[in-house]
Order: structure tokens, then C-alpha cells, then sequence
């Protein structure tokens, strides 16, 4: 469906009740791995999704469907804990939609998580990769249908999609941090199967290092309405045709829990050093 700029305020004026003053600066969409870091904001509002007007409720497995409003590491923020997909029968548009909502309530950073096959023979399960670029090929955007020039212009410049001020910071902090950090490009497929062997290779010859079925609906909707994004992904697993063996979400599931101290530490570095 297209939402209607009307839409998007109401969504926000429902929230602005809830916030009482309240003004995020930093919106965090958390993947699997990461919910965790929403039961750390200090002084917590929780809003769950699904009482929000025009919001859709998060169906994923371990996602937990809320909004928390709080401070964390010094900032103002929005926690996503759970994000909407496509493959729960969701559009692009609708997948990204609290993205524009909490721009209107003062948001202009995203920091964008998930997990994710690695492509790259040179990764390793356990990796966490910086998000330099994005790959999407299927289907139409989440910009699809009349353009709502009050969140920006009707065909938006994609060159730096994940701003390069904010990469420049996660590898500081990386550095810091004494963690090996990849970067590569994130190619998005639709799910929810997980992408054949045939598919991985054909990821890997246009350029990607991982693969995966979120994080490009939100971060195209990001740039389009001004936001400043950073994108970290971790290696859940190697994707289908690289080792010799089946996937599986316990799989994800387990490597993102054995990954959570050091993805947690390096998004709040991140987040503490914007």
C-alpha cells in the first residue's frame, strides 16, 4: 500500500504522547543478536509496534516488536528491537516505515544491524563486516508509488548510501577496540529461504561479500529522507555452496549469541563516539 505523508504524522504524534518531550537523535534497527542492547537504554519508554497507528507488528522469530525511547552511551535514541521483512509478507515501503516516522520526531543518525551469509571465501562465520555499499536487485523499493517530497526529492542520489564520516568513525573505533573489522558490500535477497549455492555465486560475481533478507528497505528510505547511516553486519554463518554443508537458523542463532559481546561493544563505540 502507499502510505500518506498524513500517515507518517500520525504515527509521530502518537509517539510524541508516549515521549513527553522526548526527542531521539539516534535511530538503532537491531538485528539478530541484538536486541539485548534495548534492555540497556536508561530510563526506557517502551512503545510496542503493533499500538502504533498505520504500524505493522514484527512477526520474526526472537524479535521482540518494540520501540524503546531512552538514553544510551550519552545519546537520545530509538530502539528497533525486531525489524519488519519483506518475507513476513510486508511491501518495502511498510518495512521501512518507522524509519520516516522517527525522522519526524528528530532522528538524523541510523545505525542499521543484521546477520548475514558471507560471500567472501576470505570471511570467516563470526566476522563482523562494515557496510560500504548495498546490492538490490529484486522487485521495486520501497520508494515505489507517489513520492513524498517532504522527505525528499523523487529520485534520490544513492552514491554514498552509508555515509562515509560514520565508516571512518567505525573503523576508529574498531582500532581502538583491537577488532578486526571487514567492510564489504551487502547484497539483499527476499527470503525467506536462504539463497542456493547458484545465487551465492552469482552474489559473489557482481561484487558482494555477504548476503542477506534485511537492512536495504530501511537504508534506502534512510538516505532518502536525510539520514546519516551506518551499517554493521555479522557473518552468521558461510552462505549456501561454500562449505559443504546445509544451512540452518539455529546456525545464525548461535553465532549470533557467541558474537553479541563484541557486536554490542563496537555498536556502542559507535554510538558514544557520534
Amino acid at each position: 500500500m502507499d502510505f500518506t505523508f498524513s500517515d507518517y504524522q500520525e504515527s509521530a504524534d502518537f509517539l510524541r504522547e508516549k515521549l513527553h518531550g522526548f526527542v531521539p537523535e539516534v535511530l538503532l534497527i537491531l538485528g539478530s543478536g541484538l536486541g539485548f542492547l534495548g534492555d540497556t537504554v536508561e530510563s526506557p519508554v517502551y512503545v510496542d509496534y503493533g499500538t502504533i497507528p498505520h504500524f505493522r507488528p514484527s512477526t520474526a522469530p526472537d524479535h521482540k516488536g518494540r520501540f524503546v525511547f531512552g538514553t544510551l552511551r550519552g545519546k537520545r535514541v530509538a530502539v528497533m528491537q525486531g525489524r519488519m521483512h519483506c518475507y513476513e509478507g510486508y511491501s518495502m515501503e511498510e518495512a521501512a516505515y518507522g524509519v520516516r516516522v522517527l525522522r519526524l520526531l528528530g532522528a538524523d543518525k541510523l545505525i542499521v544491524t543484521n546477520a548475514a551469509g558471507a560471500v567472501n571465501t576470505g570471511f570467516s562465520a563470526g566476522d563482523l563486516m562494515l557496510i560500504t555499499d548495498h546490492i538490490k536487485l529484486f522487485d521495486f523499493g520501497p520508494l515505489r508509488g507517489p513520492n513524498l517530497a517532504e522527505f525528499g526529492t523523487r529520485f534520490p542520489d544513492m552514491t554514498a548510501v552509508y555515509t562515509p564520516r560514520l565508516i571512518g568513525l567505525a573503523r576508529e573505533v574498531a582500532a581502538r577496540q583491537k577488532l578486526t573489522l571487514r567492510e564489504g558490500v551487502y547484497m539483499y535477497f527476499p527470503g525467506p529461504q536462504f539463497e542456493t549455492p547458484a545465487e551465492v555465486r552469482a552474489a559473489r560475481i557482481l561484487g558482494a561479500d555477504a548476503v542477506g533478507m534485511s537492512t536495504v528497505p530501511e537504508t534506502i528510505v534512510a538516505a532518502h529522507c536525510g539520514y546519516e547511516i551506518l551499517g554493521v553486519t555479522l557473518c552468521s554463518n558461510m552462505a549456501a555452496g561454500v562449505l559443504p554443508q546445509p544451512l540452518s537458523g539455529a546456525e545464525v542463532n548461535e553465532t549470533a549469541e557467541a558474537s553479541a559481546p563484541r557486536f554490542s561493544a563496537l555498536i556502542l563505540g559507535c554510538l558514544e563516539a557520534m
